[in-house]
């Protein structure tokens, strides 16, 4: 594998530009929110950063594509940049500070590097494979902390799963209410849920949802961190392309989210 450093500080100085993109439109009348087919929003700032990453990255990496959540260049291409302009649009829109920037490259779909920014505290998660994770040039370590008051993030959307009543016991926290010690808890942006367990604050996170831009950067830095990352049925998966949802937690608890999410979840395969 080629050295990754010219990529990685490429995409440090983009995270921070799409940060100040979202710092200028948070809470501003000109935000211009809409909403799209899927019932989700979308922001100016949103369509502002994804045409910025496909703009630097072809412009530095022409023979790298960028897939986006809003826009994509070059699908299919063996180097993908993978993208989530702002990853919790829907607190982004009501002002609340919990959104961040997403941006994982990808070789033939398995993340080589990851960063995540989160532009309202200045907190800069990256990763890249076989050299560690960091926060601010902080090394950062999952927690090993077992299922017994452990706190897992849960990101599974009704809108997102099929119309079968079988299906909401795990959107509810029914299930890990009940057959759990955890604490289940939520933040409506699955990004910086994931960050958190690699920087040990959290235990675990399953989340319900196909889009790879969502995950392909926490596969490296949770891993990187020390833990463990894969799709809902325990299975690695590539991530330039639609996933089956993702568990991510600190590895020591692994193996008890997949069991809960056999017993709870309709596995999105079904989906229709």
């Amino acid at each position: 594998m080629e050295n990754l450093d010219l990529q990685l500080e490429f995409a440090k100085t983009l995270a921070t530009e799409a940060g100040a993109i979202m710092r200028k439109y948070f809470r501003s009348k000109d935000m211009g929110a809409i909403w799209k087919a899927d019932d989700t929003p979308l922001t100016i700032a949103d369509t502002k950063i994804n045409s910025l990453v496909i703009k630097r990255s072809r412009e530095k990496f022409p023979d790298y594509g960028v897939h986006g959540e809003e826009e994509s260049f070059g699908e299919g291409r063996e180097w993908m940049w993978v993208c989530d302009p702002i990853d919790g649009t829907m607190p982004y829109t009501l002002g609340l500070p919990v959104s961040t920037f997403s941006l994982a490259l990808t070789h033939n779909g398995v993340p080589q590097l990851g960063i995540i920014y989160d532009p309202y505290v200045k907190r800069l998660f990256w990763a890249q494979k076989g050299h560690g994770a960091f926060l601010n040039g902080e090394q950062i370590r999952v927690t090993k902390r077992s299922m017994k008051n452990a706190y897992v993030a849960l990101e599974v959307w009704a809108s997102h799963q099929p119309k079968d009543d079988k299906l909401l016991r795990l959107y509810g926290l029914r299930e890990l209410l009940l057959d759990a010690d955890a604490v289940p808890i939520t933040y409506s942006s699955v990004v910086i849920e994931g960050a958190l367990v690699a920087s040990g604050e959290i235990s675990g996170l399953i989340f319900g949802v196909t889009k790879p831009e969502d995950i392909a950067a926490l596969k490296v830095i949770v891993e990187e961190a020390g833990g463990k990352v894969t799709d809902l049925a325990g299975k690695d998966q590539r991530y330039d392309r639609p996933t089956n949802g993702a568990i991510v937690s600190n590895g020591v608890i692994h193996d008890e989210l997949l069991e809960l999410v056999q017993r709870a979840y309709v596995p999105i395969d079904r989906l229709s």
